[in-house]
């Protein structure tokens, strides 16, 4: 039995990525681990695409949508532009659901600059709660993308603003009531408000400016996982050292609250850059000036089976998470 969130590597090699129809015409990059989006050649630009389902979140899905599916083409140096998205309604949805969807929606995309250009609405039997998934196109020149398998040994492993963001709003949100009990609502309204910043395209516009090697966003699995894909995209190994990966106080409590591991928590918001490590001093500074907090974190090895965290001066394998630690409490 498959465990809930993002299918095996194993699965994905055994069962995926050898059923991809025919070979695609001017494909830069194809599906495989840890490749978050495709790129095709368009003469002098690229067209980046990429979707995503939003399946773990009922409040602000239509937010999440846009701006995950952002997140993956900004990570390939692309300008989000153009976004189709199919809404699933559980039985006896009404007006309302469907209008505060769409809302959302609109609303994100504006923010962003992003016209919605088509999709499907459906009333789902079977359902519980609403899916949406949303497919997102952007574009870049050819000078300026950006390849998911492109870090390369002893590149630093920057990440930016903290780990847990996206996990840690859903979580103040969907469990509310009981962690205001527990920590105060001011709190659990500080928690929530980490939704705002879920979004990583400032942050991989600005550090492709001044030039990276790879960008990745962590999603499920967190900053553990994330790092795995990163590493499996380009086959390397990696060091991360625990006290240097940044995490929120609320993030933390509320992990320690639901014995969760902050670590493995879904991290939308974060960015993961692998850049040479003269780069990662004019990175960090740029998007400082943009407000955006950065930290190198580690370095990626040679050895692609030295995955490995150090914590209290000692060093341990870290281990690829089997899925999400939302998931064990949504």
């Amino acid at each position: 039995m498959l465990p809930p969130g993002k299918i095996p590597p194993e699965k994905l090699r055994e069962i995926v990525f050898n059923r991809l129809g025919a070979p695609g015409e001017r494909v830069i990059i194809k599906s495989d681990l840890g490749v978050d989006a495709t790129a095709i050649d368009f003469g002098s630009s690229v067209l980046v695409a990429s979707t995503d389902p939003i399946t773990g979140a009922e409040e602000r899905i239509g937010f999440y949508a846009v701006h995950i599916n952002a997140n993956d083409v900004a990570t390939f140096g692309a300008k989000p532009k153009w976004f189709l998205v199919s809404i699933l309604l559980p039985e006896n949805a009404d007006e309302a659901l469907l209008a505060k969807i769409m809302n959302e929606l609109h609303e994100s995309a504006e923010k962003l600059g992003v016209a919605i250009v088509g999709g499907h609405t459906e009333v789902t039997p079977g359902l519980h709660r609403p899916i949406v998934v949303g497919t997102m196109l952007g574009e870049v020149s050819k000078e300026k993308l950006v390849t998911s398998n492109g870090a390369k040994p002893d590149d630093a492993i920057i990440l930016t603003k903290w780990a847990g963001l996206e996990g840690t709003s859903i979580i103040a949100s969907e469990r509310e009531e009981e962690l205001v009990k527990v920590f105060g609502r001011e709190f659990v309204e500080r928690a929530k408000s980490f939704i705002s910043m879920i979004s990583v395209v400032e942050d991989a516009l600005t550090a492709n400016e001044v030039g990276v090697d790879a960008m990745h966003d962590p999603t499920e699995g967190g900053i553990t996982n994330g790092l795995h894909e990163m590493a499996d995209a380009a086959e390397l190994g990696f060091r991360v050292y625990a006290e240097k990966i940044p995490i929120r106080e609320e993030t933390l409590k509320i992990c320690e609250f639901y014995d969760l591991n902050p670590l493995a928590l879904i991290s939308s918001g974060a960015l993961m850059i692998a850049a040479p490590k003269e780069k990662a001093e004019g990175i960090i500074s740029a998007l400082k000036g943009k407000g955006i907090n950065a930290s190198v974190i580690g370095e990626f090895l040679e050895d692609k089976d030295s995955r490995v965290i150090v914590e209290n001066g000692r060093e341990r394998p870290l281990e690829r998470p089997e899925s999400d630690e939302l998931w064990k409490i949504v």
